[in-house]
């Protein structure tokens, strides 16, 4: 059995950003709007109107201050509240793949290897913009890869599925490097017009490269000692969409089921204890303790949810070293927020270093990956 190294990543931000305050205003003209178009029945008891947003409810539900999205005024326009993006022919690049590959050629560059060096591309993402041919197989080919790749999604924690699945693959010798990319539009499923999700997602996408650690050049390499993944399925996250919508009437309206929603509380209470004892089994199962990590790169979807999981793995209040969170720019970009984390927080530890790369979210799923600076 080989051991296994992730030596690379890489992370595409777009250029363009919506702060709080740009997305609160947008989002209580869309409510005024709705609620002035349907006064009667609101006078009238028969509809609730939508309430208002502020930037202080964003940031004490979710610490999030800003996103980067790849299409802003879509999104801020109340008339449209959606990215639109360019229709693209089946010939060009796809978004998705376009994105990939610019975190791909970051990743494979900081770990010292061309596309001739890989063998395996993964996409792992919560959402992909078309059923076939595989993302993987577009950026394969984009970047020259032989081998072979497939799509793949565990919602929130696809990377650390992905890790895991690339590892196991590397460990049993059906591939010497593996390329794992994570690009997240979580922009198209967001539903914009909610008060309460409206500030959740953000689009981005992280690469990260896996290989056979005796086969190692890049300076900054952590070995992964142990994976473990968990799921458990609850309806409390959810998005309907699919290719079964037409086949059923009135699907194909503008239905909100059709988009990302959640049942935030009960996500809350469920989500943070299935964490926290993934995290202290896989812990235990390496006859490790939480005193030996020195740091937590956790999914970054909710401050709050991120400090409750800190406390409980390490016993006392986390310090910002020791669990850094970058979501406060990025805001929730589902499977990459804990490799965002792990890529800008990383080089800094000393060698022997060991910390644990967490993610979660609907399935419900969770995935850790125990990790240990060379």
């Amino acid at each position: 059995m080989h051991r296994v190294a992730i030596t690379g990543t890489g992370i595409y931000t777009p250029d363009e950003v919506i702060s709080n305050a740009e997305l609160v205003a947008s989002y209580n003209e869309y409510a005024h709007r709705q609620n002035a178009l349907h006064a009667e029945a609101i006078a009238a008891g028969e509809r609730e109107p939508l309430p208002m947003s502020s930037e202080e409810f964003i940031v004490k539900a979710s610490g999030i201050e800003r996103r980067h999205v790849v299409n802003k005024y879509g999104i801020l326009d109340p008339g449209i509240m959606h990215p639109v993006l360019p229709e693209r022919a089946e010939e060009e690049l796809s978004i998705m793949a376009e994105i990939a590959v610019r975190a791909a050629d970051e990743a494979m560059r900081r770990a010292g290897l061309t596309a001739g060096d890989i063998d395996c591309v993964i996409c792992a993402a919560s959402n992909h913009e078309r059923a076939y041919p595989a993302i993987a197989i577009e950026v394969q080919q984009a970047l020259g890869i032989a081998g072979f790749a497939f799509d793949m999604n565990v919602a929130c924690s696809s990377a650390t599925f992905g890790i895991q699945l690339a590892a196991d693959m590397i460990r049993c010798g059906s591939a010497r490097a593996v390329l794992m990319v994570n690009p997240e539009i979580t922009s198209g499923h967001q539903e914009w017009r909610d008060r309460d999700c409206h500030f959740i997602f953000g689009d981005v996408c992280t690469a990260v490269v896996l290989q056979r650690l005796d086969e190692v050049q890049a300076g900054n390499a952590y070995e992964v000692l142990s994976t473990r993944c968990v799921t458990e399925f609850s309806n409390n996250i959810r998005n309907n969409n699919g290719f079964l919508r037409r086949t059923r009437e009135g699907h194909m309206v503008d239905r909100r089921d059709m988009q990302f929603h959640q049942e935030g509380r009960k996500v809350f209470k469920q989500v943070v204890p299935i964490v926290v004892d993934l995290i202290q089994g896989h812990l235990a199962a390496e006859g490790l303790a939480a005193d030996d990590l020195t740091r937590l790169w956790l999914h970054q979807a909710n401050k709050n949810m991120n400090d409750l999981i800190g406390q409980r793995v390490l016993g006392r209040e986390p310090t910002r070293e020791e669990q850094p969170n970058v979501l406060q720019e990025y805001a929730n970009t589902s499977s990459a927020g804990s490799i965002i984390a792990f890529s800008t927080y990383s080089d800094d530890l000393p060698a022997g270093s060991l910390g644990i790369i967490c993610s979660f979210g609907a399935g419900y799923s969770a995935g850790s990956v125990i990790v240990r600076k060379r």
